[in-house]
């Protein structure tokens, strides 16, 4: 989408907070994975308790290891051993199988709560690599299953892993003519999607606070541009900006105590702000005849990167967070919009125009080269996940807005699909405390 379609007023009406199912989940569909993916059997998880086994944990952890593209998760119907326990496993059987990493475990009753042991092993060297036992309780069992796939997902790459995060995205269904807006945050998986926000009025631009408890975004309820700050826990929102004119784009500092915004302050000449939310202390660092736009603060916290036209066509900045002198980022082509920071500050993913295509790129932020990582025709909105491997965007299906995923180098591309609605704005959260 161009910088100037972003700021087109709407007059619509009040917004309503509710808590609710979504109604359909996310679908993720990989449509390229890496040719090298290891192989790996995640065996059903024994059940130690009377009646039916409470969650299919491990089919929850194959599916999560599966989608990062790194592995390859092996059909339960393949299997030619079932073990729940270490003594149990003949590692031949697994060779000839071509497996390479075990995944097994148990599901053991602890009152009304649970208890899951499971252990990962080295087939080739018949060699356990990792075992833990943790609690959980039954409404979360789900996200304890996400907790395993990133204990074993760190073991296996060294990575942290994202199964256990959360993703906020806008989803617009209904009358095209009347349509209704929802926010909605869901599991990384697509799963457990629960509306936070529902409009007739449009909602834009869902950032995540530092810490994962809140998020800001942008309403046109009472036909203006607003910036609120919902509290997700309790569901209570706080109106942060509707100065006059334009109160858009918001992002948060790295310490949770500030938001760079976009506001054109009845002027129409729309720059670069930033908000100190405990005491609403304005300071403006752009003050250029062109639209100064979406920023992004560098993971230090001391620049702040945006989109300026003021050369003529959109391209990338940084200026430093406290101001001063802003300093051209991108060169290659001639659009690059959207700048988002890596989480280990060395790159930018943005919008860039790839031959009367938009897509999603990844900047060097100090050698300023420019790789393009997605292959759509109108993608926008990037998000890295808080361990930087994996970037969401939105992109086109047809007529249907759709979430899509691709890693940093390019290699594995996944298609987030909504059966209801289209589906826009994505935001990766940080890291979870628990």
């Amino acid at each position: 989408m161009r910088v100037a379609q972003r700021f087109a007023g709407c007059m619509a009406a009040v917004g309503l907070l509710i808590s609710a199912n979504a109604g359909a989940e996310l679908k993720i569909e990989i449509l390229e994975g890496l040719g090298t993916a290891t192989p790996i059997a995640v065996v059903p998880f024994g059940w130690e308790g009377v009646g039916a086994k409470p969650y299919q944990v491990a089919g929850v952890i194959g599916a999560d290891l599966a989608r990062t593209g790194r592995f390859t998760a092996l059909p339960e119907s393949d299997m030619l051993q079932r073990p729940t326990n270490g003594a149990d496993i003949d590692f031949s059987d697994w060779r000839i199988l071509d497996t390479e990493v075990l995944v097994i475990g148990n599901i053991q009753p602890a009152g009304r709560d649970y208890t899951i042991e499971f252990r990962v092993f080295d087939v080739l060297r018949g060699k356990q690599l990792l075992g833990y036992r943790m609690p959980s309780s039954k409404a979360q069992l789900r996200n304890t299953a996400h907790r395993i796939s990133d204990l074993i997902y760190e073991e296996l790459t060294g990575v942290k892993g994202v199964a256990a995060t959360r993703i906020a995205y806008v989803n617009v269904i209904g009358d095209p003519k009347q349509p209704t807006y929802r926010l909605i945050v869901a599991d990384a998986d697509g799963f457990n999607a629960r509306v936070v926000l529902q409009s007739n009025a449009p909602i834009m631009s869902p950032a995540w606070s530092p810490d994962g408890r809140r998020l800001a975004y942008v309403s046109f309820e009472n036909g203006n541009s607003q910036v609120f700050v919902l509290e997700l826990r309790s569901g209570t929102r706080r109106r942060v900006s509707a100065r006059k004119g334009v109160n858009s784009a918001p992002v948060w500092s790295p310490d949770g105590r500030q938001l760079a915004l976009t506001l054109s302050k009845g002027d129409g000449n729309l720059d670069i702000y930033t908000l100190e939310l405990g005491n609403q202390v304005l300071r403006r660092l752009t003050s250029w005849p062109s639209i100064e736009t979406e920023p992004s603060w560098s993971v230090d916290g001391k620049e702040i990167f945006f989109t300026s036209d003021r050369t003529g066509v959109p391209q990338v900045y940084r200026i430093p967070a406290d101001g001063g002198r802003a300093r051209r980022l991108t060169y290659e082509g001639n659009y690059n919009a959207r700048p988002r920071i890596s989480p280990d500050g060395r790159s930018l993913a943005v919008v860039h125009n790839d031959r009367g295509n938009y897509r999603i790129a990844l900047v060097d932020v100090e050698r300023a080269y420019t790789q393009v990582l997605s292959d759509g025709a109108q993608d926008e909105s990037p998000s890295f996940a808080p361990n930087g491997e994996v970037i969401i965007f939105a992109s086109r299906q047809g007529r249907k807005g759709v979430l899509s995923l691709v890693s940093t180098d390019g290699r594995v591309q996944q298609r987030i699909a909504d059966t209801d609605g289209d589906v826009r704005e994505p935001a990766w959260s940080p890291f979870q405390n628990n």
